[in-house]
């Protein structure tokens, strides 16, 4: 079993280890991963020696936000040199702005009638490598714990038996804070292509990820993106249905690029999903789904 997509607590929305996710990859027989932290490589190093020491292959990895056509996007690079500078110089840009934009999620969710204050948040992202970062899921996680809020019906949908209750905390991140959405704070991200050069740059392979989730309406972009000098197109996702997946196998193998599998695997903001669950039946045991 194979899984290329995870993130550790170096995510501002992970919750394991590097070290952790290993071991729960032993554990569910998975025998090649990838952790691709959000902006910053530096899980690589714990995990690559966690990983030897379970004798499961490792392929370094980072999942870098970007902008194509005024629109966000995540690419996952693999096979990098994750010690290298440019990666620094990603995690520095993004950590420069999070503390304004998480200043001004919050400004917008009072404006949605909740009262929620810093301190709470402060308690929850305390002992997060992104302290000052803020993110929907946070929020989320605040405005269902809070008994004032009980009966609230912005926050029904998420509660268990809602209709978005599966996956509550990211839920409401898309549904609220997600671009677009009432409480988006932009943050200014590299380009897409300035992306694609550094993982080519530091010797690694570019892949477009879950890219059912962010050309949602906009599918007419993806051979504009395949021809930006993407390697790999990760068709095989928690998020997408067999149909979703066959099709970007399809374009995949028309474009000559490769095809991955991961799970986006997260930890309690997204706990419906699970290490190695990305439905692709060649990667996969029966009954990991």
């Amino acid at each position: 079993m194979i899984d290329l997509h995870m993130h550790s607590c170096y995510s501002e929305d992970g919750e394991y280890t590097p070290a952790e996710l290993v071991a729960q990859c032993a554990r569910k027989g998975i025998r090649m991963l990838s952790v691709t932290d959000h902006n910053c490589a530096k899980a690589n190093e714990e995990a690559e020696k966690a990983a030897k020491a379970e004798g499961i292959a490792y392929i370094p990895g980072i999942e870098i936000d970007c902008t194509y056509q005024n629109t966000d996007f995540h690419v996952l690079g693999y096979d990098i040199d994750y010690r290298s500078v440019d990666f620094e110089r990603i995690e520095e840009n993004i950590a420069g702005q999070v503390r304004e934009a998480s200043l001004e999620r919050l400004a917008r969710t009072r404006e949605l009638g909740f009262q929620v204050e810093e301190s709470a948040l402060r308690v929850l992202s305390q002992n997060s490598y992104w302290p000052d970062s803020w993110p929907g899921e946070l929020f989320a996680e605040v405005l269902l714990s809070m008994p004032e809020y009980t009966g609230h019906p912005l926050l029904e949908p998420y509660r268990p038996g809602g209709k978005r209750s599966e996956n509550p905390y990211v839920n409401f991140y898309w549904d609220y804070y997600a671009q677009g959405k009432p409480c988006y704070a932009k943050i200014d991200y590299p380009a897409m292509e300035e992306i694609i050069a550094v993982i080519h740059k530091n010797h690694g392979m570019a892949v477009l990820a879950h890219p059912g989730v962010n050309l949602r309406r906009k599918e007419f972009l993806l051979d504009e993106i395949c021809g930006l000098g993407m390697d790999g197109l990760e068709a095989f996702s928690s998020y997408h249905s067999s149909e979703q997946a066959e099709a970007f196998c399809r374009k995949a193998q028309e474009k000559r690029m490769l095809i991955t599998c991961g799970s986006d695997f997260h930890g309690k903001t997204k706990p419906a999903i699970r290490l190695g669950q990305h439905h692709c039946p060649l990667l996969q045991r029966p009954g990991s789904e």
